[in-house]
């Protein structure tokens, strides 16, 4: 495992629900430290015990906003539909997808976030390390 976020789920832009892919915008602790910008596999665990396997992306959103925008951690839950405002999650980050990168278009983003999110089932498919 990588890094561990907990926090409560607040609102974003909703950019991720635009897409296709809805996030869960995690509030965690700014002490505790997270991998690099980019996209992970991993899994996110609801207060009731509930676990979900999840494609992450800890960045600040190269492609909408330039450096100077905030640097979130981003989980998209994988066969997850529902409210999930106000909650407090935890996030492991297990695996690297790839780095966090700019698109030329939505288009381009959205098929690369399509191609994480099958990388990610697939790297949750094996049995889990640690």
């Amino acid at each position: 495992m990588l890094s561990v976020v907990e926090g409560i789920v607040v609102s974003g832009d909703h950019r991720g629900r635009e897409l296709g892919f809805p996030t869960a915008n995690v509030l965690g602790d700014e002490s505790v430290p997270l991998p690099d910008e980019g996209v992970y596999a991993g899994y996110v665990t609801r207060e009731q015990g509930t676990v979900y396997v999840a494609a992450i992306s800890i960045g600040h959103r190269p492609t909408f906003y330039d450096e100077t925008g905030t640097c979130l951690v981003e989980a998209h839950l994988l066969d997850f539909d529902g409210d999930l405002y106000g909650e407090r999650l935890r996030v492991e980050i297990t695996e690297q997808v790839r780095d966090q990168r700019r698109f030329e278009t939505v288009e381009e983003l959205v098929d690369q976030i399509r191609r994480d999110v099958a990388r990610v089932r697939l790297l949750t498919a094996l049995p889990r390390h640690g």
